[in-house]
């Protein structure tokens, strides 16, 4: 039987969408053509496939039984494609999306663009923001290259590696009326606080730590990016918990003090996700790399709290 190798991908692009609208968006085509291409999938397999149910596709047992399958092939394809094509970083003017949350985007993105100046200087970097829905992002359909942050319960088309820890210190201002190295919880306890509320999963990590140690917070102010912070501090008696690498650059502003929290809150993971389908692709794979370098530097340069000025 002859058939389209495009029904295929149509397949597995509603098989890991559920959605006539965001698979018809990730394979750039309209909803009327894909509708289409589902009918010609159905008459192919002798199935259904997909039942619409209101919130969206539902897939049947058989194409539950032959996704794997089909997903595994389509791979293989890929992959005999990709080993044929070379990448040069000193050349390419590839562009990459990325999918990253504000602490990466702020911590990591700088040094990583660093990095790429020099040995890629060509090469086009895009960031998207990353809370804590990879939907949202594009990486769990293959439109977004990457996703750097926390996550938490990724989908079966998505490999995920860890790729550094960062840990909590306080800040306060440099002349601030506690002048000790670790705060005391009497003193944690009785300040008042500026909180970062980030999209995601480090609010959550942050009071999950806190709770742990019983430690509790009397919060003045509420903020949604790390930038917002120095003015804050600088010119308050408040304190602020935040991961160690944000402290490190906060401290270069003489008017800051970086201090021990009163307990060990411990630390939280960055995570390095991607589509199954750039397993084997030779850029994504030079991508990777390169981050997974700069994790490494990052982790080396943030072993303990920073030194605070003063």
């Amino acid at each position: 039987m002859r058939y389209d190798l495009n029904l295929l991908r149509t397949f597995i692009a509603l098989l890991e969408e559920r959605s006539v609208t965001r698979a018809a968006k990730r394979l750039g085509i309209t909803q009327p053509a894909l509708s289409n291409t589902l009918g010609r999938c159905r008459e192919l397999f002798q199935d259904p496939l997909f039942i619409r149910e209101r919130y969206g596709m539902r897939p049947t047992e058989k194409a539950l039984a032959i996704g794997p399958a089909i997903r595994d092939a389509l791979g293989e394809i890929d992959h005999l494609v990709l080993e044929q094509q070379t990448f040069d970083p000193a050349t390419t003017t590839q562009r990459f999306v990325i999918a990253a949350n504000d602490y990466v985007e702020y911590v990591f993105v700088p040094r990583l663009v660093e990095r790429l100046q020099h040995r890629a200087p060509g090469i086009q970097i895009r960031i998207v923001p990353y809370g804590a829905d990879l939907a949202e992002t594009g990486v769990a359909a293959g439109d977004t290259a990457l996703v750097l942050g926390r996550i938490v319960d990724p989908p079966d088309n998505l490999v995920v590696q860890p790729l550094m820890e960062d840990g909590l210190a306080c800040v306060l201002r440099a002349d601030h009326p506690f002048q000790g190295d670790q705060l005391t919880r009497e003193a944690f306890e009785s300040l008042k606080h500026v909180n970062m509320l980030p999209p995601g999963r480090l609010k959550k990590g942050l009071f999950e730590a806190l709770g742990r140690q019983g430690l509790e917070r009397d919060v003045a102010v509420s903020v949604t990016h790390f930038l917002s912070i120095p003015e804050l501090i600088a010119t308050t008696d408040y304190c602020t918990t935040l991961p160690n690498l944000i402290c490190r650059r906060f401290v270069r502003d003489p008017r800051l003090r970086v201090v021990r929290p009163p307990a060990d809150l411990g630390t939280f993971p960055v995570h390095l996700g991607w589509h199954v389908r750039y397993r084997q692709d030779p850029a994504h794979q030079w991508l990777r790399e390169q981050i997974h370098d700069v994790g490494s530097e990052l982790m080396a340069e943030g072993r303990g709290p920073a030194e605070g000025n003063g």
